[in-house]
């Protein structure tokens, strides 16, 4: 096994970075520096520059506008785009619904919703969670029934992300109640503009809207927008749920966060000393780094085994278990050693009233907004399941 990049692939690195440095708008990146909410403009403008130069969907095979990259040279956009502090793409349409046509839509499905992602023209939104069924998901009740060259749905969805963007809905339906739970789901495509589909907006404990809840009363989906066969839905859910967890992980986004953090723990002092001074604060980053560094090196690996032809298997659910810990423990960490200076909120305040830079002061809201993170994707208790179920197995 080889962790050293190749002349090839540090070329690539490089080329990111000339590109980065080109290209991504400052005033975007500053945002996404100083913990700014990004408008739906911010994120489609990104969107727009990325999918110009032909990098904006991944994981697409060039067939179908994707770079035709390999799982290194992802893993070192996305590394590169998190220590630059571009912004994170919406990962609904590109990383999630984008996979799973290419994997179980028909062409004229693929030709028709494919191009429509890359271009901005349409905004999806996933439709998974439901109350009562968020980790037990083979639980849900929203049901569809066919209804001659459609089908009619009913029930609720929640924690819709950024569903106030979107005009379109992936969902997982019910269509049969019969055998295992998992036995008769769905996967369907719905127009968020359908007679009988509402949707209300969720506000969060650090002050933001980013979810929402979705109700169907008797709204009419035409049946060709089923993805798959009916009651294929439980194979697509897994699949385009290991898509999500292998980005969740973000190893780029901690690397950079634990730089903000050194940088502004020389600046702010606490008890008459600057925090980089604590011994308290600078062991238990050292704890941090010390997993950080372990998670980098298991990403690493699983790519080195992915360049030699091995298949991937629980990997995504280690990385997003770990990666969810770090991303959290650093979040943890930033906020308790600035003490009283992180407890207002920023938007409550204006920037010339904060005592404390305003990333820093942004450290409650991002501490509060990063708790779904062991949650939304397949709660970390269930990815301790499907890790131990494997190990045993073996």
């Amino acid at each position: 096994m080889d962790l050293e990049f190749t002349s090839e692939e540090r070329a690539f690195r490089e080329e990111v970075r000339a590109f980065l440095k080109d290209n991504l708008p400052e005033e975007l990146s500053e945002k996404v520096a100083a913990g700014k909410e990004l408008s739906k403009e911010d994120l489609l403008r990104w969107q727009a520059i990325l999918h110009e130069r032909g990098w904006l969907a991944a994981t697409w095979p060039e067939e179908y506008g994707g770079p035709g990259w390999s799982a290194v040279e992802r893993h070192i956009f996305a590394e590169e785009c998190a220590l630059h502090s571009a912004p994170r793409l919406v990962p609904f349409g590109l990383n999630m619904l984008g996979p799973v046509l290419l994997k179980f839509g028909t062409e004229e499905q693929r030709r028709e919703i494919l191009p429509r992602i890359l271009d901005g023209s349409d905004w999806w939104c996933q439709g998974y969670s439901e109350p009562g069924a968020g980790s037990d998901l083979a639980s849900l009740k929203t049901r569809a029934v066919r209804d001659g060259d459609h089908y009619v749905v009913n029930g609720q969805k929640t924690w819709t992300t950024l569903g106030q963007h979107a005009n379109k809905i992936f969902c997982l339906v019910r269509t049969s109640t019969e055998g295992k739970p998992q036995e008769g789901i769905s996967f369907l495509l719905v127009d968020l503009d359908t007679p009988g589909v509402e949707m209300r907006p969720i506000r969060l404990i650090e002050g933001g809207h980013e979810v929402n809840e979705v109700f169907f009363t008797d709204a009419r989906v035409p049946a060709a927008n089923l993805v798959g066969e009916e009651n294929q839905g439980w194979t697509i859910a897994k699949y385009l749920l290991t898509h999500e967890r292998t980005n969740i992980a973000g190893t780029g986004f901690s690397i950079k966060d634990m730089e903000r953090f050194h940088r502004l723990a020389g600046q702010i002092t606490r008890d008459s000393r600057k925090i980089a001074d604590n011994p308290i604060y600078a062991a238990r980053a050292a704890e941090i780094e010390i997993e950080l560094e372990a998670l980098r090196i298991t990403n690493l690996r699983m790519l080195a085994n992915a360049k030699g032809g091995a298949a991937g298997g629980i990997e995504s659910s280690m990385l997003k278990l770990k990666g969810t810990q770090v991303r959290q423990a650093i979040q943890d960490l930033y906020r308790s050693a600035l003490g009283p200076q992180a407890a207002p909120m920023a938007d409550e305040l204006s920037e010339n009233e904060l005592t404390v830079p305003v990333e820093a002061a942004r450290a409650a809201p991002a501490y509060f907004n990063n708790r779904k993170l062991s949650i939304f994707g397949g709660s970390n208790e269930i990815q301790r399941n499907i890790v131990a179920k494997e190990l045993y197995r073996r």
